[in-house]
């Protein structure tokens, strides 16, 4: 039920133009420090992972493996993606709180 209100959340974001999808694009706003929040599908390559991994550590950007690429890109209106950033304060915040509720009730 979690996982629908993360879904609902991006959607939203994506229509108030906060959401930057792709590799490139969400690597670029991470560097420019215009990403609060990086999601990376848990399909998405390894390299992939590692990348956002090593780039939101250095930067201090939180970021979170969430979902498939199809449902990521689904969520956004787009086609698949393995990678997005946020770039509102309060929808990452937001995010963050259901993420991390999604993970504590699957860890049950």
């Amino acid at each position: 039920m979690k996982q629908n209100k993360i879904y609902s959340l991006l959607g939203l974001a994506m229509k108030a133009g906060r959401v930057v999808s792709g590799e490139f694009a969400t690597d670029k706003s991470v560097k420019e420090g215009t990403a609060f929040l990086v999601l990376v599908s848990e399909d998405a390559s390894d390299n992939t992972k590692k990348k956002f991994s090593n780039t939101c550590e250095f930067y201090e950007v939180p970021r979170y493996f969430f979902g498939t690429k199809d449902e990521l890109g689904h969520a956004i209106g787009k086609e698949m993606r393995s990678s997005l950033a946020i770039t509102d304060e309060g929808f990452a915040k937001s995010l963050i709180k259901h993420l991390e509720q999604s993970a504590n009730s699957t860890e049950v």
